[in-house]
């Protein structure tokens, strides 16, 4: 396969986007335990903490940028598999099997992508732009981002957009964790439902965390 196969062919779109979606599962177990330090109930000491390594140093940085590169080619692989097979089934099923074929999830990943994709930019034009721009270009002085999530998660209005993002995060993942790891060719009798069982897991208790966060900031849960 060339390299231009990889990036306009259907099977090369689903290898990228197994391994780009790889990729961002390892970044949802980094965000989330980074993020669990505010359970700590310390002022967000260590919260702040933990922000200000991954913010003031190079090597998070770089990886940064590999973050939103692996990011946005996830993004549009996803949609132009999307097209692709809609394209191609011009004509619709003659029996409509329902979940009895496949999970409404599995059908509708291109719309959970969507929303999180919105979601994703109220995140970080909540904290990572506000952030950024404070350093500027040069590695400075961040802002207090658990004072800032305090202040953002005040709103009930943003804490239920946040909750619903994570409950569009949790369906998506339930699909595409074990779906990156059987277009890698991870997938067989004896890896299957230790990889099904996993991948459901993550996909209930990455998100329910990342949603207790918003949540536990609101109802004044942590101090």
């Amino acid at each position: 396969m060339t390299w231009k196969q990889v990036f306009t062919s259907s099977v090369g779109k689903k290898l990228v986007m197994g391994f780009t979606g790889i990729f961002l599962i390892l970044f949802l177990i980094v965000h989330v335990g980074l993020n669990a330090c505010i359970w700590a109930n310390d002022g967000g000491e260590m919260f702040n903490k933990g922000a200000h390594f991954m913010g003031a140093n190079w090597v998070p940085r770089i990886l940064e940028i590999g973050l939103f590169a692996g990011l946005l080619l996830h993004i549009i692989q996803g949609l132009l598999l999307v097209f692709y097979n809609r394209s191609k089934r011009t004509v619709g099923y003659a029996i409509n099997y329902g979940n009895r074929g496949s999970k409404w999830y599995s059908r509708s990943m291109g719309l959970l992508g969507t929303i999180i994709l919105l979601f994703l930019i109220l995140h970080l034009a909540n904290f990572w732009l506000p952030n950024r721009s404070h350093q500027g270009f040069l590695l400075g002085e961040e802002i207090n981002l658990y004072t800032t999530m305090k202040d953002v998660f005040s709103n009930i209005l943003v804490v239920i957009v946040y909750v619903f993002g994570c409950i569009s995060l949790g369906y998506h993942l339930a699909h595409g964790f074990q779906s990156a790891f059987k277009t890698l060719g991870i997938h067989n009798k004896r890896w299957h439902k230790s990889i099904s069982a996993v991948g459901l897991a993550f996909s209930i208790i990455v998100p329910l965390l990342f949603a207790m966060m918003p949540l536990s900031f609101y109802f004044g849960w942590i101090n």
